[in-house]
């Protein structure tokens, strides 16, 4: 990795990081429950955006500049598995069983599904 490489890691995941941040509190503001539905929602965009990057990246032939700045470091920065993980033991220790099934369920059967989707636009 160069020197460049990294700094479109940098600048992409800190504009990803951000987008989460704000995407999430607005999503977890607008509904009562304390159902990680933000999370979910960024998760799954974050799946659905990098299906989209991978596949014009190969198809069309991006250069790494793009495919680094926008994957790597924008989706990377966008989505987050450290806090699906302690969500999903959140709703497990309040043996929130049903909602456990659907988050877990949910993030990873359509976000791969997602990503495969959107891989081929």
């Amino acid at each position: 990795m160069t020197l460049w490489h990294a700094a479109l890691v940098f600048v992409g995941g800190g504009a990803g990081a951000l987008s989460r941040y704000l995407l999430d509190r607005t999503i977890q503001s607008r509904h009562r429950s304390d159902f990680p539905l933000g999370t979910l929602v960024v998760n799954l965009l974050g799946c659905a955006l990098i299906g989209i990057v991978y596949g014009h990246s190969l198809r069309h032939g991006w250069n790494t500049t793009v495919s680094t700045l926008l994957a790597i470091g924008y989706c990377g920065g966008l989505t987050t598995f450290s806090t699906f993980a302690v969500e999903s033991v959140h709703l497990l220790r309040h043996r929130r069983w049903q909602e456990t099934v659907l988050y877990v369920g949910a993030s990873c059967a359509v976000g791969i599904a997602a990503a495969a989707l959107m891989y081929q636009i």
